[in-house]
Parts: structure tokens; sequence; C-alpha cells
């Protein structure tokens, strides 16, 4: 059974919204005092606080990579500086054990005055490293940042670029049993980028416990096996990466495109009114989860028969690449209300938003196309390269075979 190695009970934050106290001289320190009486009940009636985190409870297990994910403002980084005992919780308490690293503000203790050496002794002592430790890992550091030319160039003369490198270099290579981590795989271009996100996967392989936070859904997956969404200092929800990732992009993305946006239709003739994957909640998300057979089916009200329509239907991602298209000719409707069902036997289409569009026209007119709304989430588990530049659009499970060969 795993050790519990992060325990979080009924944590608070709460801080008070205003401006910060000016500088006082001794007559006004002479008159709040006189006057304090007459304002203490009117300042409980204005004083306004606000709570980045109310009634947070969940545990970490040793060796698990958990995800924060949420908006601006929900309390991630909050939740992260308690953890890591930069900030005091309001209320509730948070247990810890084990050696905490923490990679929440990359470039902390450098000094733009001293070399690149320098500054990496001097960030590795700030962050918890032994001077050991930090002499044993330099060459790691230097030839992971990739600023071997400069290392003892003043770091006022590095670009922030080089700057923001050798930071992660440094915060990289501590080696904690349990690591925060806050936004930090975003810095400098797409390659060192790839070359964090690999470190980050080898300290994840490592059996070391990861609490990390980012924006970016891909990154949350390859990492994560457990997400936990804040939402207004709260969680909102909590469970598997896929699932709640899903669920999270689904809100994220609703009501962003023009709900009901129709073209120039004859709408008095046909109408699509609704479409559903089936087997999902009605009244849910339109999430898919699964890799095997899927059914989605789209109402249509019909005001007057069609004898000879045409009737399309497309799949596009979330940046507008045609992902499918497929067409029917001939197509006989009736008066009254229908469902066109289709039946496909997996959409092995890797995790993300995607869009319906169908369209019905009748003689070369045009009656009605809609871009189906809400968006189509794919959460299935993820079969795909690690790397991001060899991610394709599909996502098909396969398996490897390595036999010897019988021909010469």
């Amino acid at each position: 059974m795993s050790e519990t190695v992060i325990h979080v009970e009924g944590l608070g934050k709460r801080y008070r919204v205003g401006e910060r106290e000016r500088y006082l001289a001794l007559r006004d320190v002479l008159t709040y005092a006189f006057t304090a009486p007459f304002r203490r009940r009117q300042e409980r009636r204005t004083r306004d606080y606000l709570w980045a985190l109310r009634d947070v409870s969940f545990d970490v297990q040793q060796g698990e990579v958990v995800g924060l994910i949420g908006r601006n403002g929900a309390g991630k980084t909050t939740l992260l500086k308690i953890l890591s005992r930069i900030t005091r919780p309001t209320a509730g308490s948070a247990e810890i054990h084990g050696r905490v690293g923490s990679l929440l503000e990359v470039g902390t203790g450098f000094h733009p005055e001293l070399t690149g050496r320098e500054n990496v002794f001097l960030s590795g002592a700030v962050l918890g490293m032994r001077k050991g430790e930090i002499v044993r890992k330099f060459g790691e550091i230097v030839d992971f940042a990739g600023i071997e030319r400069y290392i003892d160039t003043p770091l006022k003369h590095f670009s922030t670029g080089m700057q923001m490198r050798l930071a992660f270099a440094v915060a990289a290579h501590l080696e904690p049993e349990i690591l925060f981590v806050d936004e930090v795989l975003a810095v400098g271009d797409i390659e060192f980028q790839k070359k964090c996100l690999g470190k980050m996967q080898e300290v994840s392989n490592s059996g070391r416990t990861i609490v990390f936070v980012s924006h970016q859904m891909n990154q949350i997956r390859r990492l994560c096996q457990r997400v936990l969404w804040l939402e207004a200092g709260l969680i909102h929800k909590a469970g598997p990466s896929g699932l709640i990732l899903g669920e999270y992009e689904a809100a994220s993305i609703s009501g962003q495109s023009g709900a009901d946006e129709r073209s120039n239709g004859n709408e008095e003739k046909t109408r699509f009114l609704k479409w559903h994957i089936q087997g999902a909640p009605p009244d849910g998300p339109s999430i898919l989860t699964t890799l095997g057979t899927v059914q989605v089916g789209f109402t249509i009200e019909v005001a007057s028969g069609i004898q000879c329509g045409h009737h399309g239907i497309a799949l596009f991602n979330s940046e507008r690449q045609l992902m499918w298209a497929w067409a029917t000719e001939r197509v006989k409707l009736e008066r009254g209300i229908h469902e066109l069902t289709y039946t496909f036997p997996g959409l092995p289409l890797r995790p993300g938003a995607y869009s319906w569009q169908v369209s019905l026209w009748e003689d070369g007119r045009l009656l009605d196309l809609w871009d189906c709304t809400p968006d189509m989430i794919i959460a299935t588990e993820v079969h795909q390269h690690p790397q991001d530049q060899w991610n394709g659009v599909l996502n098909v499970p396969c398996e490897l075979a390595i036999g010897r060969s019988k021909g010469k």
C-alpha cells in the first residue's frame, strides 16, 4: 500500500483586499488613536476580504504525479506556496512527509553582477542544495542549460532566455522526495521546452512525488495520473487526468463559439436542433472517453417534406483543420422530427476539442448549416509518441512484437 506523503485538510487562505497603509506622521498617529473608538464599527463593515483558498482537502501518495488545473486566480499558486511553507494558511493544515523542492519562480537566488558559475552555486544554495551536491552536478547543470561558453560571464550580459535556461537547469537538478512545480516548463525556446518536459518525465519515472501546475493540457496529460481542478479557491473536481481534463476543456470552450450561429438557410423549412454522443449524460459535457465504437446522433426538425436532399457532415479540430467529411445524396425526410445517427468503429483522434458541422440542401438551396454546439471533447488514453514534435492527428493503440527474422 502506498504511503501518504501529503495530507491537506480544510486548507484556507484569506487576503485583505485594499490598498497598503500609507506612512503616518506623529500627528496622524495621535489623530488615529483618538478617533479609533468611533471608527472600529465602520471599519468592520467596510473591510473586505478575499478567500484565495477555502476548505481544500486532499491526499497525495508517494510516487504519485498530481496536476493542478484551473483558470488564473483559481488558487493554484497559493496552494503550492502554502505546501512549500512560503505562505501561512489562514485555516486548516497541510502535512508534508519528505524533503521538499519547489520550482515556483524560475531564477530564485540569481544576482546580475555575479557570473553564471557563481549564480549556480548561489541559486543552488537558496534552493536547498549542499555545496558538494552542486559541485557534483555542476557539469550536468551547465550542459543541460547549453551555456558552457558563457558560464564565467556576468549574468547581466545573458539574454533573458539564457537566464531562464540556467535557472531551470539548477532547479531541475534538485533531488527532493516531493517536488512542487508551477508553470516553469514554458521557459526558453521550443527545443528547450521539450528538454524540460523530458527532465520532468525522468523525475516522475524515478518514483518521486510531484504536484504540477500548468495551463498546457498536453503536459498535464503526459505527466499526471490524477488532476485536481480548482475553481475560485475550491476543489471543483478531482479524478483521473483524462476525464477531468476533458470536462475542464469542455467548460473552458463553452460559449466561446457563438451558440446556434446559422447560415442564411431556410430555417422555416428545416433546422438542426441538437446533437449527442450515445451513452453520454444528456445534460453533461459531450466527452468521448472510449476508443471503441461510437454513435453520434443529430436531431433535425423538418417543416415540410424533403424528396431529394443532400446531407453533409464534417469534423474539425480546435484549429479548424478538417479531420473527416462525408456526404450522401437523395435524402428523403417527411415532415416532423428525425434523428440522423452515425456509427463509427472508433474515433482515434488525439485528445482535445473537436466540432461537428452538419448541413442539409435541396435542389441546390441550403436549408440549414450548423456548427454544432457544444464542442466534442475527446478524453481517451494517449497512445502517441512522448515527444511533441512527433504527435500526430491520430491516437491509435498498437503492440510491438520483436522476433528473429526467418529470412537470410
